[in-house]
């Protein structure tokens, strides 16, 4: 008996560097057979690419062939990874995903570089005027139904991308967002955000169960219990994302809003089920159809 590796049938990856030049991201992608609707493919965008792609693949692939069970239709799939065989690059993400101003940390082990935040604006970039027209070139991509999905730190930039371009994406999808991150400094953000014009944009903010006060029952067990609860009490991840959806939910403003408590689950537990509900709100069955 042989073993071969195996790939996520009708996926694609390739490298795509920034517009400057630069490391470049890793794209991984998935395009459904057949033509596109009259006004294009919905398209789900996700960081974290690597540990994000596999998951929004097997639930569109499951759910889209039968839409009037799962209210799923087909789309296009773009997560934005790294060449790495690795489910996360610490290092790059950091970088990446953490909001200016830009600040330095200590290295995540001895001789290694600072691991430096504040390069959200250039990842905007990079979707909008590199990622973008590469997809727009390679199918034909509905403008309307562009979504963007982050968990953690990729939930902190989804909220800095929409409050600085709430037009580059109609739903904005923050799993998990470390709002408490560096202060709450993405308040100042949500403060100063730029105003919707045109289509109101919907914003699904989640967390898990055992993001909040509780922890997971296993987690009583663990040598670190304490110090993992003296930290949910700066973090506060369910209440700080709760109260966010709360204050932005203004239609009249733009914004319509729609929190999520997903039961039982942990901070990494989550993914799953948020990238699931990702799908489902980025590939949402068209009405009538």
């Amino acid at each position: 008996m042989t073993e071969e590796a195996y790939a996520l049938p009708g996926t694609v990856h390739f490298d795509l560097e920034p517009m400057d030049g630069g490391d470049p991201y890793r794209i991984f992608l998935f395009i459904p057979k057949g033509e596109p609707p009259a006004g294009g493919w919905p398209l789900l965008v996700t960081t974290d690419g690597n540990a994000t792609f596999p998951f929004a693949f097997a639930s569109v692939v499951t759910q889209a062939p039968y839409p009037t069970g799962t209210n799923v239709d087909w789309g296009v799939i773009a997560a934005i990874g790294y060449p790495s065989d690795e489910p996360y690059d610490a290092f790059r993400r950091a970088w990446d995903l953490g909001p200016p101003p830009i600040k330095s940390y200590p290295p995540y082990f001895d001789g290694g570089p600072p691991v430096r935040i504040g390069g959200s604006g250039q990842l905007l970039d990079f979707i909008e005027h590199r990622l973008f027209p590469r997809l727009e070139a390679t199918t034909r991509i509905d403008p309307t139904r562009r979504s963007l999905f982050g968990h953690s730190f990729g939930g902190l930039f989804a909220l800095y991308a929409l409050f600085e371009r709430p037009k580059l994406f109609a739903n904005w999808i923050a799993a998990s967002p470390t709002i408490y991150w560096e202060g709450s400094e993405i308040l100042n953000n949500e403060a100063g955000r730029q105003p919707v014009t045109g289509p109101s944009v919907f914003l699904h903010l989640s967390a898990g169960e055992y993001e909040g006060d509780d922890l997971a029952p296993f987690q009583y067990h663990n040598e670190d219990a304490a110090s993992r609860i003296e930290k949910r009490k700066v973090e506060r991840t369910v209440a700080l994302a709760q109260e966010m959806a709360d204050r932005l939910n203004n239609p009249a403003s733009g914004i319509r809003t729609q929190f999520e408590l997903f039961a039982r689950e942990t901070h990494m537990s989550v993914l799953g089920p948020a990238v699931n509900r990702a799908v489902r709100i980025a590939f949402e069955r068209s009405v009538g159809v």
